[in-house]
C-alpha cells in the first residue's frame, strides 16, 4: 500500500508571495511570538538508523551529519544557518542505487540525525540520492511574524548551499542544485550522486556551481563553520574581502548583484571589477550606519568591518523571480561565509532587510534593487565565534 503523503500546513502555502514580501520591506514591526511548534516535522513511522556505508557507496550519515543534522538536543548546533536558529527547512529524501540506505523515500530527523521511510523509490530513481527541502513556515513565522516569508527562502538557500558542500567534502564532483523558483514545495532539490560517478548526465541547461574560493571544503571546516557573534570590527584586507565577493557573484548569478560596503579610510561600496582580479568602487560614502537602520535596526552593523551585499528583485518581481533570487542568495551567501573563514575572518549572514532600497539610496529609480541578502565581515580570530 502507498504510504500517505505528509501534507502540509494551511500557514506553508503563502497565497501571495508577492504581497508578502511587500510588507516584509515594510517597517511595520512584527507582533508578539506566537508558539514555534515541533521542532522537526513529525515524521510517519518508527526511525530508521543509518546503515554502514559500503565502500562504493554514498554515506547518507555522513552527508547529512556535515550538512543538517543537529550536534546537541537543542537543534541550535546545525552546520546551515538559520534566522534566529529557528531551523524551519524539512528535507525528504528520494534514495537510489548506490546509497547507504536501502532504495526508497525518507523524511528526515535532524535533530536524532535518523530517517523515516515514507514510500517505496518512485519509478525512474537515479542511482545516489536526492534531497527536496521544504519548510515548516510556523517556525519562524512564530518569532519574525510577517517578515517570516524572506528569511524561509534564504535559509532554504543555505541548507541547500550546506548539502552541495557537504557532497564536495565527501568527494562527489557534480552535485546539481536546482534554484529555479517555479515550485512553492518543495523549494528546491539537490542531486548528489554515488562517488563512483553512476549519476545522471547534468542537463545541458544546468549552470555548474563553483566551489569556493581554495577549493572542495574538508568535512572539519564544514563542522566548524559558526556565524560569529557581533560586533565584528577590523576590515578585511583587500584580498579577503575580492575573494568572498568572487565566490559570492560566481554562486549567485542571475537575477542577483554583489558588492560590499566598507569604511575609512575610504568608504563607500565596491564590487568586482571586470577583470575580476580587483575592486572598484561603485558608491561614495559610509553605507553601514543606513544597513544597520534597515537590518532591523541591528546598530553593530555600522561598525563592522564590512558588509558583504546581494541585492536585486525589484518591487515588481512575481513569485517564481522572488523565490529563485532568495535561494540563491542564501546559497550564495553560504558559500561567501566558507571562504571568508578561510580567509581568517569572523562572518555573520543578516537577513531581515526593511526599507532597504538600495538602488534609490543611490540616486537610481525606486523599487528596483532591493537589499536581499548580506554577510558582516569583520577580523575576529574565528575561536571567538559562537554557536548559532
Amino acid at each position: 500500500m502507498r504510504a500517505v503523503p505528509v501534507q502540509h500546513a494551511r500557514e506553508d502555502r503563502p497565497p501571495d508571495l508577492v504581497a508578502a514580501l511587500a510588507r516584509a520591506r515594510s517597517p511595520e514591526r512584527p507582533g508578539p511570538d506566537t508558539p514555534a511548534g515541533g521542532a522537526v516535522r513529525a515524521w510517519p513511522g518508527p526511525p530508521v538508523p543509518f546503515p554502514k556505508a559500503g565502500p562504493a557507496d554514498l554515506d547518507l550519515r555522513l552527508l547529512l551529519r556535515l550538512s543538517l543534522a543537529a550536534s546537541d538536543e537543542s537543534g541550535r548546533l546545525r552546520p546551515a544557518p538559520s534566522a534566529g536558529a529557528l531551523h524551519p527547512v524539512d528535507t525528504e529524501l528520494t534514495v537510489g542505487a548506490g546509497c547507504s540506505l536501502p532504495p526508497g523515500r525518507y523524511g528526515y530527523d535532524p535533530l536524532r540525525h535518523r530517517v523515516h521511510r515514507l514510500d517505496r523509490q518512485p519509478p525512474g530513481t537515479p542511482p545516489g540520492v536526492t534531497a527536496e527541502l521544504s519548510v515548516t513556515a510556523r517556525r519562524t513565522v512564530s518569532h519574525y511574524g510577517h517578515r517570516a516569508r524572506p528569511l524561509l527562502l534564504l535559509d532554504t538557500g543555505h541548507a541547500a548551499a550546506a548539502l552541495y558542500l557537504a557532497a564536495r567534502a565527501l568527494g562527489v564532483s557534480e552535485p546539481e542544485v536546482r534554484m529555479d523558483g517555479r515550485a512553492e514545495s518543495p523549494l528546491t532539490a539537490v542531486h548528489i550522486p554515488p562517488p563512483d560517478g553512476r549519476g545522471p548526465a547534468r542537463p545541458a541547461d544546468s549552470a555548474c556551481v563553483p566551489d569556493p574560493s581554495q577549493g572542495p571544503p574538508t568535512p572539519a571546516e564544514l563542522l566548524a563553520r559558526r556565524s560569529a557573534p557581533p560586533p565584528l570590527p577590523g576590515a578585511p584586507s583587500q584580498d579577503a574581502l575580492r575573494a568572498v565577493l568572487a565566490t559570492a557573484a560566481r554562486a549567485g548569478t542571475g537575477d542577483l548583484r554583489w558588492c560590499a560596503a566598507v569604511g575609512p579610510p575610504r568608504p563607500g561600496l565596491v564590487e568586482p571589477a571586470l577583470d575580476g582580479a580587483t575592486l572598484r568602487p561603485c558608491a561614495a560614502g559610509d553605507a553601514r550606519p543606513t544597513l544597520a537602520a534597515w537590518a532591523a535596526g541591528q546598530a553593530w552593523i555600522a561598525d563592522a568591518g564590512a558588509v558583504l551585499l546581494a541585492h536585486g528583485c525589484p518591487a515588481d518581481a512575481d513569485a517564481p523571480h522572488i523565490r529563485r533570487a532568495h535561494l540563491r542568495a542564501g546559497f550564495a551567501v553560504h558559500l561567501a561565509h566558507l571562504t571568508a573563514r578561510r580567509h581568517g575572518l569572523a562572518a555573520r549572514p543578516v537577513g531581515s532587510w526593511q526599507q532597504a532600497d538600495l538602488g534609490a539610496a543611490l540616486g537610481a529609480a525606486p523599487g528596483r534593487d532591493w537589499v536581499v541578502h548580506a554577510l558582516a565581515l569583520g577580523t575576529r580570530p574565528a575561536d571567538e565565534e559562537n554557536t548559532t
